[in-house]
């Protein structure tokens, strides 16, 4: 009893001091599934955090299980085929899907729905091999559940590549708060451009810079950094997922209405020409990047898994899901490029809904942009707050008595509930904000971008790791022909993330000194 007692106050002071968050949220795009598994992932941190104090008392390792003693009733996980599709199609569709359009057009009408294609089998293959990695077989523990990518790392691979995988996410993380800064500029722009054309004409000289509207955009986000953690901001979201299916589905629909004015389909079978080859290619790889970017959702995939009920098994149920939500996304991000590809030719944007292929309606415009706006600021929100959790992990168990780190303050404000405030946070949060606000305005190059974020993520998240625990999961034997076939497959991959990755690089370098 005493040792539950001292538990329940270590539990306490976790949760409420620590703002712990939870495994399932390392790399979530604006996903709805957050929403509704929040309060299951809220006991399962209580519970880890209390089941870590007893075991290291006893001098055993941590493991994760929800089915301690220490819990009266234990976890119940209600999820099933459909609401795991859901939750795969909420995560995966987002801003990526605005420069569809242009990387079909770098690729054409051949290479274009190929590459879609082919990215949606990889993924496929690879959310198979990751959903069967579900239950680790422990040799003293027996079965055990891997409830994040990162859990399941460690128990496979062990904690040094657990440390590698820890990075890659937290840096893809990091990264794509950038982007949604960058893009969420850009849309504040197209606002403006959108009502000036409407009033002075096509050809008026509409300009608007981006510098002010990132620095504004990094104000809102150094308030909204003040959220204590992710229990706190499911509102957030939920408006995020309505947002991202709002303008994805504008864009969709204006495509389709082009293509239907101007009576034919545009584009050529080889894409957009260029000067010479070498531009081309460089075109290429960093269209690549940019489908790259858009489809993988590794990182979230153990997380859905561990929300369904069993029996039948979750890997079955899992897969099936995975079949079903890539279908329906493969077929949403065809569309979407295609019909911009067909609407605009060679002339289409890098982002659809800003690059003003599109004039008419302007309020319609103005309002696909404001979804992004919103859409971003939540989305910055929930990318960057598993960071703030991990930092301040940290911080509190390396500096256990500094006042700095670990005291909260209480504070008042006229209209507003009474709120704690940690010196830390608020200038740990402010320097992260102001960080990603300088490198958006230093690289503001919306395609370029997401063409590195999804050729650095694609490869290691969502092809290796996968691949080599799944090895360690079925017991394949070095130089078996499954191995042989997993292994030539992880090498492809790896390729085509190294020229997605280089031609992205190149286009960067390219805009920052032309």
């Amino acid at each position: 009893m005493t040792k539950l007692n001292c538990c329940r106050r270590n539990q306490e002071l976790q949760i409420d001091e620590l703002g712990d968050l939870p495994n399932w949220f390392c790399c979530v795009d604006h996903s709805y599934f957050i929403f509704t598994v929040l309060v299951r992932s809220y006991q399962r941190s209580t519970l880890k955090s209390c089941k870590n104090s007893f075991e290291i008392a006893m001098g055993e390792e941590e493991i994760p299980d929800d089915s301690s003693p220490l819990i009266q009733h234990p976890i119940r996980r209600t999820g099933n085929l459909q609401k795991a599709v859901a939750h795969i199609i909420t995560g995966v569709i987002g801003a990526g899907v605005l420069s569809l359009a242009w990387s079909v057009a770098q690729l054409g009408w051949i290479g274009g729905p190929l590459m879609i294609l082919m990215f949606a089998g990889t993924t496929f293959v690879s959310a198979n091999l990751l959903s069967d990695c579900y239950i680790f077989s422990h040799p003293q523990h027996g079965n055990i559940r891997c409830s994040s990518l990162m859990d399941a790392v460690r128990f496979y691979q062990g904690e040094m590549k657990k440390k590698v995988c820890g990075v890659l996410v937290h840096a893809s993380l990091y990264g794509t708060t950038v982007a949604y800064i960058i893009t969420s500029a850009t849309s504040i722009r197209a606002i403006l451009k959108s009502n000036c054309y409407h009033k002075e004409g096509h050809q008026a000289p509409c300009k608007y810079g981006d510098t002010e509207y990132m620095m504004l955009f990094g104000l809102v986000q150094i308030v909204m950094s003040f959220i204590p953690d992710l229990h706190n901001m499911a509102w957030v979201s939920v408006v995020a997922a309505i947002m991202s299916f709002a303008y994805s589905s504008i864009g969709l629909g204006l495509g389709v209405k082009t293509v239907i004015e101007n009576g034919r389909i545009m584009g050529s079978l080889t894409g957009v020409p260029a000067a010479n080859i070498s531009d081309k290619l460089w075109l290429v790889f960093q269209a690549i990047g940019d489908v790259a970017f858009a489809y993988p959702y590794s990182v979230i995939l153990l997380e859905i898994e561990d929300t369904l009920e069993s029996p039948p098994p979750e890997n079955k149920t899992m897969k099936k899901a995975s079949m079903i939500a890539i279908l329906i996304t493969t077929f949403f991000y065809l569309c979407c490029g295609c019909f911009g590809y067909a609407a605009f030719g060679n002339q289409t944007p890098g982002n659809l809904l800003t690059g003003f292929g599109f004039y008419e309606p302007y309020w319609l415009i103005d309002f696909a942009n404001a979804c992004i706006v919103l859409h971003l600021v939540g989305g910055y929100q929930i990318f960057c707050q598993p960071i703030y959790g991990a930092v301040d992990r940290w911080c509190s168990k390396r500096y256990p008595n500094s006042g700095f780190v670990n005291n909260f303050y209480q504070m008042k404000l006229p209209w507003l509930p009474a709120f704690r405030i940690n010196l830390f946070r608020i200038c740990f949060r402010t320097a992260y904000v102001i960080s990603t606000t300088g490198l958006a305005i230093l690289f503001p190059y919306f395609n370029q971008v997401l063409g590195v974020l999804g050729a650095l993520g694609f490869w290691p998240l969502a092809i290796y790791f996968p691949v080599e625990m799944y090895f360690v999961q079925r017991k394949i034997e070095a130089w078996s022909r499954k191995w042989i076939v997993l292994r030539t497959f992880s090498f492809i991959c790896f390729l085509v993330s190294l020229l997605g990755l280089i031609g992205s690089l190149e286009g960067i370098i390219s805009e920052k000194l032309s």
